[in-house]
């Protein structure tokens, strides 16, 4: 037993040792090639993307902008400009695109956070003295508040999107809590800036103005490409910083990091063990706690909880998360879960009221089935984007068990009570209707476009669509968005996700074409269609067999050039005119074949031009099987298909237009 352990530790030390000397070797194949952009000199490790490919290191590639800006692109395709390169001392230093010099009204349009340095092997913070910024709108002026510094931005928007309209503008340097924010003020971004040692960091707390935060956000940020210089010592010789930044050379592998120091004297120690084999209970003592640890950490990370995971996400995420509160604060806001607004498959919603007057909608999460997934999904999409047909999220809660989001409150609730509902007050005009339609088009389109990160919803409905005080639209519920790079035309999901009748082909019959961003296309054109017609697209007491799905009835009358009628007797011209539009725009949204859907720019561009302009889609669309009447032409017959996932319903109808 003790030879086999004695041999095995020996074919670990060799497997490593060859592995260390590939990854090596590999190194050292790329050559130095001196090249320049601007007044940026670039060299080994760097190199320019026009560079040849044996020059300097792909993970270390720069794009050259006009032959003078040295940009730097860091994960999620965020942009920056390179503004120093020190070889000495191995740092590199680099700004937002966003920041301007004289123009204390911009900032960063990508602010750093360590969630993004985290992902990074090939760079680290450097000096590692960060300092957060939060910057907040306040009803009422507000001189301190709590001790907190609220310094004013000089009545500048900070943001070129956003007008102040007569709000207050500050911001707060450091963290804070949520008894730090004044009454009347509500937190709009959040970032963090880079201070150069401690001293400067304590005085720059207590004595800063907002041109200091300017100028320091416009000095940008320093990154420390040390440690890629200990996996080549035979590039950097000898590799080592002086003063405050002396370091132990590390070696970063992927997904962990060992001191070189403790390797080697463990590989030192590992051949004296192997030597001396009377000193062999040596190896026990020493490798006993190393394996007990390493079996204690695996468990542990098995065995991870719906709330380790939550915690785990909001320690990645906290420099950029909206407001924390706890359980006993959700307590009081909604006066002890007095006023109940409703109730669902994830939990329930209170309405409750903030120190500040300001009325929230509390969704109290009471699924434990998702490991914590809806929670991350809601906070981790919504929690840093600001637009106004996006639902904003101002805090959340994560106490235990316990789980709550506080979103602003919508006064009108949901979309749907005012297609379904047989109430006269719950009536709206289908100018209204098309201007909703509108909003909701943009919430969608800024949702795949307009951030960082592309977010797909999947669960697109009018149950989901909020209406404020003036009936403006707000995209809600993203407990099923997902995540994916910008550039990604199709995602990957292991099964379906949404509601049966919203749903997207695709994710259930793969055949069709691949899940993408035209999934969410699809599922706005059935708002669409409900919104058009004010009532389910699948009409169980129809007065004709026909009309059971209304985009294929409704397909059938505008090609034989008919007039729709929906129930409103007086409607004017213009009033018709909207109806066919949404309907023509919902048709070319839900076609079968994902590729002939427009994206949601387009769509929202055919929602702004005159209906005379639109043609109706070439092809047929997703059906229920339904008895034709005696008319039915002949170039059109049902195509029986099933799920054969059996993520969707049991079994749906293809009627497809066979010109």
């Amino acid at each position: 037993m003790i030879n086999c352990n004695r041999y095995l530790l020996l074919v670990a030390i060799i497997v490593l040792e060859v592995f260390l000397l590939v990854g090596h070797h590999s190194c050292k194949a790329s050559k130095n090639c001196n090249s320049s952009c601007g007044d940026i000199s670039i060299t080994l490790p760097f190199r320019l993307r026009t560079d040849s490919e044996s020059c300097g290191f792909k993970s270390f590639e720069f794009y050259c902008e006009d032959n003078q800006k040295t940009v730097l692109y860091l994960p999620y395709s965020t942009k920056y400009y390179v503004r120093d390169i020190n070889y000495t001392d191995f740092s590199i230093r680099f700004v937002d695109t966003g920041i301007q010099k004289d123009n204390y009204s911009s900032l960063p349009r990508h602010p750093i956070t360590r969630h993004r340095l985290d992902s990074l092997y090939t760079y680290e913070l450097y000096p590692k003295y960060v300092e957060a910024l939060i910057f907040v709108r306040c009803v009422n002026p507000v001189d301190d508040y709590n001790r907190v510094k609220y310094l004013d931005t000089l009545s500048c928007n900070y943001s070129s999107s956003h007008s102040l309209h007569g709000e207050y503008s500050y911001v707060l340097v450091g963290g804070i809590i949520a008894s730090d924010l004044a009454d009347s003020c509500r937190v709009e971004k959040t970032m963090f800036l880079l201070v150069s040692n401690m001293e400067r960091l304590l005085s720059f707390r207590n004595n800063v103005t907002y041109k200091d935060v300017h100028d320091s956000l416009l000095f940008g940020f320093q990154l420390s490409f040390y440690s890629f210089c200990c996996l080549n010592i035979d590039i950097y010789n000898p590799c080592n910083f002086e003063g405050d930044y002396n370091q132990i050379c590390q070696l970063r592998l992927p997904g962990m990091s060992i001191p070189f120091s403790a390797f080697t004297i463990f590989f030192i120690l590992s051949h004296l063990l192997i030597i001396n084999f009377e000193h062999h209970i040596l190896l026990f003592i020493f490798g006993g706690p190393f394996v007990i640890g390493f079996l204690i950490y695996k468990w542990r990370r098995r065995h991870l909880s719906m709330f380790d995971n939550i915690e785990e996400f909001l320690q990645i995420k906290g420099d950029f998360m909206p407001i924390r509160y706890s359980y006993s604060d959700i307590k009081k806001i909604t006066k002890g879960f007095k006023d109940k607004l409703g109730q669902g498959g994830y939990g329930s919603v209170y309405k409750g009221r903030l120190r500040s007057g300001r009325l929230v909608a509390i969704k109290l999460l009471g699924n434990f089935k998702s490991n914590g997934q809806d929670f991350i999904n809601e906070v981790g999409t919504i929690g840093t984007i600001h637009h106004v047909n996006v639902v904003k999220l101002i805090g959340f809660c994560v106490q235990g068990s316990k789980r709550a989001l506080v979103y602003e409150f919508m006064p009108n609730g949901s979309l749907d009570k005012y297609l379904f509902s047989s109430e006269v007050n719950n009536s709206i005009s289908i100018e209204k209707m098309y201007e909703i339609s509108l909003g909701v088009a943009h919430g969608i389109e800024y949702l795949h476009r307009g951030c960082a990160m592309q977010i797909l919803h999947f669960d697109i409905k009018p149950h989901n669509i909020l209406l404020d005080e003036n009936f403006v639209p707000k995209v809600s519920d993203f407990g099923i968005a997902k995540l994916c790079e910008t550039k990604d035309t199709v995602v990957s999901l292991t099964n379906a996700r949404g509601t049966i009748g919203y749903m997207a082909p695709e994710l259930c019959y793969r055949h069709i074409g691949g899940v993408s961003f035209k999934a969410d296309v699809y599922s706005f054109g059935m708002l669409l269609m409900e919104m058009a017609g004010r009532r389910k697209n699948l009409n169980t007491i129809a007065d004709h067999s026909s009309q059971l799905y209304f985009p294929a009835w409704a397909y059938k009358q505008f090609r034989k050039g008919k007039y729709i009628e929906l129930g409103e007797s007086n409607a004017t011209e213009e009033q018709n005119k909207i109806t066919k539009k949404i309907i023509v725009v919902a048709l070319w949204c839900i076609q079968l074949n994902p590729d002939n859907q427009p994206p949601m720019h387009r769509v929202i561009e055919m929602l702004e031009q005159d209906v005379e302009s639109l043609e109706l889609p070439p092809k047929m669309l997703l059906s229920t099987q339904v008895v034709e009447d005696e008319d039915t032409e002949m170039d059109e017959y049902p195509i029986e298909i099933r799920d054969p996932t059996g993520d969707c319903s049991d079994s749906i109808n293809l009627l497809i237009d066979a010109e």
